[in-house]
């Protein structure tokens, strides 16, 4: 009688203590991976059917103990949706702090610095893990979906290389893009010299979009920038090709005579001061080049041809540097 009471109270017990043991190897248990391999939870799936999902594919041996594990660490609500990167060494308690860890699979889109707004939305709608969702009405009204009613979209977008996960929309992107240009913007701003013939930040963002046209050279932006701001406290025509361009419908690689008299916002031939909007997405080396141009009273800039430009004081220089590197040391080809 005796023996049997103890046994009534020893056997829950040990029935109970190999159950805790069980349940503890099965989460430190690694998931048996041969190799590392992408795992994606669908959005909405419960908790029951994701622990289901990955016991059939062995990847868990005591469903019912993992999802108790994650109700009772107050962790099931916090499974984000998503592709994640599994490794053979994981255990099933690994997993389920990866899984609420927000740390998917990244994948990246480089917005190079110079390319155009339609460049961009050319490389999101056809990047294969962004999910394409504004129509071509919201695409125009781009802005104001960004909080910038009636604003031009050119130049209003950070270029750098973004990690994403599977799923990011166009918009995020888009959002994302031109709130790091927000910031960039108004840092540089706030360090802008003194006395500059600009009477705000954007068109700071105009001119530096221009300086990103004109030279990829570190050591040159800052001078390309000390032309244009001259000319602009002088009163002059920029008269840069990149403008013109921009105002082009179609370019074939070559600017015509015929371009540069063609009457277009963007023709700073015919037209004083800045574009009416920036021609292309400046990074922060043109933006900063813009509010601190170099300190000296360039006027003129020619390209040597390798790359790097000639910059002039005055027109008589400047003259001399385009017969000697555009026309091959033949004055009187000059002005044809």
């Amino acid at each position: 009688m005796r023996r049997s009471w103890v046994l009534a109270l020893v056997l829950p017990f040990l029935l109970g203590l190999a159950l805790v043991v069980d349940y503890q190897r099965s989460l430190n248990r690694p998931l048996g991976l041969a190799e590392p391999m992408v795992y994606q939870v669908a959005p909405g799936t419960s908790l029951r059917r994701l622990a289901a999902e990955l016991s059939q594919q062995d990847l868990l041996q005591r469903p019912r103990y993992w999802e108790f594990h994650a109700r009772r660490s107050d962790l099931a609500a916090r499974i984000r949706a998503g592709e994640f990167e599994l490794l053979p060494e994981m255990t099933a308690r690994d997993l389920l702090t990866l899984l609420t860890s927000g740390q998917m699979v990244q994948y990246s889109l480089t917005v190079p610095e110079g390319w155009t707004f339609r460049q961009l939305l050319v490389a999101l709608h056809t990047h294969p893990y962004i999910t394409v969702t504004l129509e071509d009405e919201e695409v125009a009204g781009i802005m104001n979906l960004l909080g910038m009613p009636d604003a031009h979209p050119e130049g209003w977008f950070f270029p750098d290389t973004y990690a994403f996960p599977r799923g990011t929309t166009d918009l995020e992107f888009l959002r994302r893009a031109h709130q790091r240009m927000q910031r960039a913007l108004h840092e540089v701003w706030e360090e802008r010299q003194p006395n500059l013939p600009l009477q705000s930040a954007y068109e700071a963002l105009i001119l530096a979009s221009i300086i990103e046209r004109e030279t990829g050279r570190a050591d040159e932006r800052e001078r390309v920038s000390a032309v244009f701001t001259e000319r602009l406290r002088r009163g002059m025509r920029l008269q840069t090709d990149p403008t013109v361009i921009y105002g082009m419908e179609q370019f074939d690689g070559r600017i015509r005579r015929s371009d540069l008299r063609r009457d277009t916002p963007y023709n700073t031939y015919l037209h004083a001061g800045l574009p009416p909007t920036p021609i292309g997405l400046p990074g922060l080396a043109s933006l900063r080049a813009a509010v601190n141009p170099a300190d000296e009273e360039v006027l003129f800039f020619v390209s040597r041809g390798d790359g790097s430009h000639h910059f002039s004081k005055t027109y008589e220089e400047h003259r001399r540097a385009v017969i000697d590197y555009l026309l091959g040391g033949d004055a009187s080809r000059y002005g044809r």
